[in-house]
C-alpha cells in the first residue's frame, strides 16, 4: 500500500506524479490540478505533497508513515492548505501564504502550499500571487486546485504545469468504497447497516463519479434515503401543491444536513488539534492555546459555514433532479445500453415520464434546473427558487 492508494480512478495522473517524485531534484514548483467536483483534486494534491515530503516517496503504508499520515491529516508543519467556505479567497489570506512560502521548511525537503478552489480568487488577489507562482522560492512548491483550467485566469495557467483529472468510473468508485468501508474493513465495521456490494454500487452510480458524495452516501445512510425521497417526489409531481410541499422539504432538509456536517467537521478539527499537541479528549487546554482552540467552530464562523454548505447541498439536489431528465433523454434516444441509467431504482417511473414528455420538453426541464442554479448562485431565496423550479417540472396533461 502507498499514498497513491488514496486516489481513485486517476492512474495516468498517478503515473506522472510518481515519476516526478522519483526525480524530485527537477520537480516543477508551480502546479495546477484541474478536475470536476468530486474528481478528488484536493486528495491528489495532498497525496502529491505527502510523496514529495516522505523519505520513501510515499511508497509505504501512509497509516504507518508519520510524514505521510501528518500531511494527509493536515497537520504537517511544512504543508499549508488554504481552503475556504467563503465566496472568494481574500487578498490577506494570499499575502499570509506568500509570507509562509518564503520560510525555510522546518523538517522536510519542501515547503508546500496547496490552494483549493483557486478559481475563487478575484483578479486583484490573483495578481498578488502571480509573482510567487512565476518565481517560487527555491524550497517552495505551489499546488493550485480548480474545477478546470478555464476557471483560472490565463496569467496563472501560463505559469503552472497543468494536470487534468478525469471523472472516476463507477467501477473505480465502487471498488474504493468497498476497500475502505466494506464490512471487513476497520471503518466498515463501525457502519450499520454494513456497506454491501449493492450499496456501494448504488452509491457510486448515483454520485456520478463524485467520490466525496459517494462516501457520504455510504457513511451517512440518511443522505441516501433523503436523495431517494427527492427523486420519488419529483417523479410524483402532479399539481402545484405537490411542488410547494416538496420545495419546503428540500429547503429545510438542506439546512438540517449542513448543520450536521459542519458540527461533525468541528468535532474532527477539535480532535485533530488535541492529537497534534498531545492532549487527550479530557485534558484541559492550556491558557496559551485556549484562544486558538476556541476559534475552532466559533459561532459566527459556524453560521457562515452552515449557510455556505446548505447552498452546496441544494446545488447537489439540483444535480440529482437533473439526473432524472438525463435518464429520460437516455431512454428517449434508446441509449440505455451504452449510457446506462443513474436512477436505476426508478426505472419504471422514469420510463413513464419519458413517454409523457417530448424531447424538447425534457431539454426545457434541464434548462429550468440550470436557471434555478443561477438564481441560487445569485443568492435567491432557496424556498422560492425550488417552488418555481418544481412547479415548472410538473408534466403536462395531454388531451
Amino acid at each position: 500500500m502507498s499514498v497513491w492508494d488514496t486516489i481513485v480512478g486517476q492512474e495516468p495522473v498517478i503515473a506522472t506524479l510518481s515519476t516526478v517524485v522519483a526525480n524530485a531534484s527537477e520537480v516543477t514548483q508551480s502546479w495546477l490540478m484541474a478536475g470536476p467536483p468530486g474528481s478528488g483534486r484536493s486528495f491528489v494534491a495532498r497525496a502529491f505533497a505527502a510523496a514529495l515530503e516522505c523519505p520513501q516517496h510515499g511508497e509505504h503504508d501512509p497509516q504507518t508513515c508519520k510524514v505521510c499520515s501528518s500531511v494527509l491529516a493536515g497537520t504537517h508543519p511544512d504543508v499549508t492548505v488554504l481552503t475556504t467556505d467563503k465566496v472568494t479567497i481574500g487578498i490577506d489570506e494570499v499575502r499570509s501564504l506568500i509570507e509562509t512560502s518564503e520560510q525555510m521548511p522546518a523538517t522536510a525537503p519542501w515547503r508546500i502550499i496547496i490552494i483549493e478552489d483557486v478559481d475563487r480568487m478575484t483578479e486583484r488577489t490573483t495578481n498578488v500571487l502571480l509573482k510567487e507562482i512565476e518565481e517560487p522560492a527555491e524550497h517552495t512548491i505551489w499546488i493550485l486546485c480548480a474545477p478546470s483550467a478555464q476557471d483560472v485566469l490565463p496569467t496563472i495557467r501560463s505559469r503552472t504545469r497543468l494536470l487534468t483529472l478525469a471523472v472516476p468510473t463507477n467501477e473505480a468508485v465502487e471498488k474504493f468504497l468497498l476497500g475502505k468501508y466494506g464490512p471487513d474493513t476497520p471503518l466498515g465495521a463501525q457502519i450499520e447497516p454494513p456497506v454491501t456490494p449493492q450499496i456501494a454500487a448504488q452509491a457510486a452510480r448515483i454520485a456520478e463519479g463524485h467520490i466525496g458524495l459517494a462516501v457520504l452516501y455510504v457513511t451517512h445512510r440518511k443522505m441516501l434515503s433523503e436523495r431517494t425521497a427527492v427523486i420519488d417526489g419529483v417523479l410524483a409531481l402532479k399539481r402545484t401543491s405537490d411542488a410547494v410541499v416538496l420545495a419546503d422539504r428540500i429547503s429545510a432538509g438542506a439546512a438540517r444536513q449542513a448543520e450536521v456536517e459542519v458540527d461533525e467537521r468541528i468535532v474532527r478539527e477539535q480532535a485533530s488539534f488535541r492529537t497534534s499537541r498531545g492532549f487527550s479528549a479530557t485534558d484541559k487546554i492550556p491558557p496559551a492555546l485556549r484562544r486558538e482552540y476556541n476559534a475552532i467552530g466559533k459561532e459566527s464562523d459556524r453560521k457562515r459555514s452552515i449557510t455556505r454548505l446548505s447552498r452546496d447541498v441544494l446545488d447537489r439536489t439540483l444535480t440529482d433532479i437533473s439526473s432524472i431528465y438525463r435518464d429520460v433523454s437516455v431512454l428517449q434516444n434508446h441509449a440505455e445500453e451504452g449510457a446506462g441509467l443513474v436512477n436505476l431504482e426508478n426505472r419504471s417511473a422514469i420510463t413513464d415520464l419519458s413517454v409523457k414528455l417530448t424531447r424538447a420538453e425534457a431539454i426545457d426541464r434541464v434548462e429550468r434546473i440550470a436557471l434555478a442554479r443561477r438564481r441560487l448562485n445569485g443568492n435567491g431565496a432557496p424556498l422560492l427558487v425550488f417552488e418555481a423550479l418544481l412547479s415548472g417540472l410538473i408534466p403536462p396533461r395531454r388531451l
